[in-house]
């Protein structure tokens, strides 16, 4: 059995709207997308952590007797043929003006640099890029350094906030045109003026009338922006026919690397031979490495400010009495004691502690610290750790001294106080950039440089590092409305 159904029809004095399809399309984007561009494989080019290479033994499966066979192959190639774990020494020169360690090479800059993120470079901020920054401003070189990708990157969020705040007023401007409230001539900051409307800090646009609130949609927002964009889009390839004026540019950046990396490289790695007072880009000789012991004497004699010239020559005088004769004169003077707090022996106690543990030691002066510490390196991670390091004078030498020694344990004790104030100002700072602040405190051992003379003023640098121990403490700010536990 069939039945009609018909229509109701709408009661009087309602008024029937047209239903929305739920499924609506969003308006096309007419704006071209600029091509991205591709970002380098930093697992690739940081692959190694350090300027070594590393022969590991195959792993040892225990139900695979196989491999025990291939571990003991590969122990007697080893011994029969040992590799070489230095393939490259670095070589670098100390700078007395600058106070630190310049690579001019440019491969051994980029081998520094990309395995362990070593110094920086003398004209960039971090990683040495002034050539291809240089390459890029000449029109030589299309490529974008890195920091210009930042740069980019932030110069066009700030365009979309402003065109978004401009298509916004513009929208509501032209709501409120169709809703009748804005004459055509008028604009939003009239209506704000004369009082009849009201506006928030997001924007949105209040009527005196109670409930009247006047917004935009998303879409209508997007729509407004990208017909902007694409108005003034660039056109790919338009400054391409500018030639450039000179294709050779000259690489005038050098690594700068502070004295406790160089120091690291030279005494712990054995991938860096520091050769004193000789400038490689003047076409200075080029000398003989400086050992470790005289380098160690040098960069603690000039962590010291100002650097004392005479002890300074006296130094310089009993090296170069060591390299022409076998045999050191009696009647040379000793070379100046070195101090056990001093700056450059407390420095490289925690750089070569933290170091060893395999962190990424970076110089803390941008926000206020001795050290940052990296899990892998600038180029993956932001900094995690703030150091700052802290003498502690715990030792019986300091707290017993006889009398003649009072002003030197004052001395002592002012150099290892701070006051709360300096740690509030620290710690706040840290906390604003998202860093955890770690006192690193060095115990000072007695005095260890007492024999100086003769054959003895050759440090055993292994021996005098055995009598440093760093204690770590971590510092987090509690706030109770976060931390109530």
């Amino acid at each position: 059995m069939a039945v009609d159904v018909e229509a109701q029809a709408p009661a009087e004095g309602v008024e029937m709207k047209p239903t929305q399809p739920q499924n609506q399309e969003k308006p096309a984007t007419t704006a071209p997308k600029k091509p991205r561009q591709r970002r380098p494989n930093f697992n690739e080019l940081h692959a190694k952590p350090l300027p070594l290479d590393v022969y590991p033994l195959p792993a040892f499966i225990p139900h695979n007797p196989i491999s025990i066979v291939r571990i003991a192959i590969s122990l007697l190639s080893h011994t029969l043929f040992p590799p070489n774990s230095h393939p490259v020494v670095h070589r670098a020169y100390f700078s007395q003006h600058t106070q630190s360690i310049h690579v001019t090479d440019a491969a051994s800059i980029r081998a520094l640099w990309e395995q362990g993120f070593w110094g920086k470079g003398s004209l960039s901020r971090s990683e040495p890029q002034w050539l291809s920054t240089e390459k890029k401003r000449r029109g030589v070189q299309a490529e974008k350094t890195s920091a210009e990708v930042t740069q980019n990157r932030r110069e066009e969020r700030r365009q979309f906030k402003l065109e978004r705040a401009r298509a916004q007023r513009e929208a509501i401007e032209q709501q409120l045109r169709q809703e009748g409230k804005l004459d055509a001539d008028s604009s939003i900051e009239e209506l704000v003026e004369d009082g009849q409307a009201t506006e928030s800090p997001q924007g949105t646009i209040y009527t005196p009338n109670a409930g009247d609130v006047v917004t935009v949609s998303g879409d209508m927002i997007t729509s407004e922006i990208n017909k902007s964009l694409a108005q003034d889009a660039p056109r790919w390839g338009q400054d391409d026919a500018a030639a450039p004026q000179d294709n050779h540019v000259k690489d005038e950046e050098h690594l700068q690397l502070t004295s406790e990396e160089a120091f690291f490289l030279t005494y712990a790695l054995g991938t860096l031979a520091v050769v004193p007072g000789s400038d490689f880009s003047t076409g200075g000789s080029l000398g003989e490495p400086a050992p470790a012991w005289y380098l160690f004497r040098l960069y603690a004699l000039h962590a010291t400010s100002p650097v004392s010239e005479s002890k300074l020559q006296q130094l310089q005088d009993v090296y170069q009495q060591h390299q022409s004769s076998a045999v050191i004169q009696t009647s040379l003077k000793p070379v100046a004691a070195i101090e056990p707090d001093n700056a450059f022996i407390l420095r490289y106690v925690v750089f070569h502690h933290f170091r060893s543990l395999g962190w990424v030691v970076r110089p803390g002066i941008k926000f206020a610290t001795d050290y940052l510490l990296y899990q892998r390196g600038p180029a993956f991670h932001h900094a995690e750790f703030a150091i700052m390091i802290i003498p502690s004078y715990s030792h019986p030498y300091w707290t017993e001294a006889p009398d003649h020694e009072s002003g030197i344990e004052q001395r002592r004790k002012e150099l290892g106080k701070k006051d709360w104030w300096w740690f509030h100002r620290i710690n706040r700072v840290q906390a604003s950039v998202y860093k955890t602040l770690t006192l690193v405190y060095v115990e000072v051992p007695p005095p260890w440089d007492v024999s100086n003379s003769g054959e003895e003023f050759k440090v055993d640098i292994g021996h005098v590092l055995k009598k440093y121990t760093v204690r770590e403490v971590v510092i987090r700010r509690w706030s109770p409305n976060r931390n109530r536990d």
